[in-house]
């Protein structure tokens, strides 16, 4: 069992609250999406609301162990201020994650405030999940909570090792969302349950597919690695992205799905375009007749309604990957086009989820981050959750 954080007594105690803020960040350190911080919102006003202190740990980027100016979070403490000043509740900022200096700060912060400590990956014992580090880092509260679902596939010091330390852990509010979600859609999901599978590669989405086999009704292929099983199918694919090394893979994962009785949809068409730019020398043609020299940039306008109808008439949607190069113009319809049919899908009773990664990124860009049922904050988190893995940040904090 999982305890919440809104369960757990913090009056007058230290809350030691894993958040992911690896936010993205200007030229000149100022954050350009605050999404990540607006979504730890809910579990830290549930702290300092009660009379706790929110004692916040995050990484920033990849420094790599060691300390770089590029990747101090203290930008990211200036941006939570501001949006705690309507609020009436102090930011402090540590300029160290363990030892005096983080140890002073929270000691001197008063109840119903929030410290933020220094990136914990300008320490090499954070990813190795060092014992001793993990000790420093739980000398720093009284309770520990986790609410960054993006790194809780990650065992490390702060994700993992360190809950133990601690006699009352709990979850934090976005995580037992994700939970909730994620869960949900799995174990007990309204039906027809469809999953759209995208992006460049099947060999990132081999155990999700395999995985989702058992509990879905439909799962749509788009992105890159719809030309995987095109040639899977013995189909010319002309200079489209390939791995030849998991043809016979997506060949056996179409006679699965056959087996299981799942429909798995190809694309029908696709847009093609002589190189890999954002060009408008394009056109459209069968995937039956994908030319020589030419690559699959999108998924057609056939396949695009087709795809849509499914998402429309389903219980419940599922979305990992986009259909296409959607950070090209003309090659983001198919990306669009499955966006916009998730949002008149959620608007209809359908749940929608989106898993993270890209597919956030890009409801977020096409304006529909708020017309879906879920959007997950954890991309690598999400797939391995969907494909049954135990996550270690989220099985330390089972009791």
């Amino acid at each position: 069992m999982i305890r919440s954080i809104t369960g757990i007594d913090v009056a007058g105690k230290r809350v030691l609250v894993r958040v992911d803020f690896n936010v993205p960040q200007d030229d000149s350190g100022a954050i350009t999406d605050d999404t990540r911080i607006v979504e730890s919102l809910p579990t830290i006003m549930s702290i300092v609301d009660r009379g706790g202190v929110a004692v916040l740990m995050s990484h920033l980027g990849r420094p790599k162990g060691t300390r770089d100016p590029k990747y101090t979070l203290r930008p990211v403490a200036e941006h939570l201020a501001a949006l705690m000043r309507s609020r009436g509740v102090a930011v402090n900022f540590a300029a160290e994650c363990t030892g005096a200096v983080a140890e002073g700060a929270v000691a001197k912060a008063p109840f119903g405030s929030i410290v933020l400590l220094e990136n914990l990956r300008f320490h090499a014992e954070e990813e190795a999940n060092d014992a001793a580090f993990c000790e420093a880092l739980a000398r720093l509260g009284d309770i520990y909570c986790n609410d960054a679902f993006g790194t809780a596939h990650r065992a490390h010091a702060s994700t993992a090792g360190i809950a133990h330390l601690f006699a009352e852990r709990c979850a934090g509010l976005l995580i037992m969302k994700e939970l909730e979600y994620l869960g949900s859609a799995l174990a007990n999901p309204k039906r027809p349950l469809v999953a759209i599978m995208g992006g460049s590669k099947i060999s990132g989405k081999i155990d999700v597919i395999n995985a989702l086999l058992s509990s879905c009704d439909t799962i749509l292929v788009g992105g890159g690695m719809m030309f995987t099983f095109l040639k899977a199918k013995g189909l010319n694919v002309g200079s489209s992205l390939v791995e030849e090394d998991r043809i016979e893979l997506a060949r056996e994962l179409m006679q699965r799905a056959a087996d299981a009785g799942v429909q798995l949809l190809i694309p029908t068409d696709t847009i093609v375009a002589p190189a890999f730019a954002d060009t408008t020398d394009n056109r459209i043609v069968s995937v039956e007749a994908i030319p020589d020299g030419m690559m699959g940039l999108d998924i057609g306008p056939d396949t695009q309604k087709r795809f849509a109808d499914v998402i429309r008439s389903a219980g419940t949607v599922v979305w990992n990957g986009p259909m296409g190069v959607f950070e090209f113009a003309h090659f983001q319809g198919g990306t669009r086009t499955v966006a916009d049919a998730m949002a008149d899908a959620t608007a209809s009773g359908v749940v929608t989820i989106v898993g993270g990664g890209d597919s956030a990124a890009a409801v977020t860009q096409f304006g529909h981050a708020k017309n879906v049922t879920h959007v997950s904050t954890g991309g690598g988190a999400s797939l391995e959750f969907l494909e049954g893995k135990a996550l270690p940040g989220v099985v330390a904090l089972e009791s």
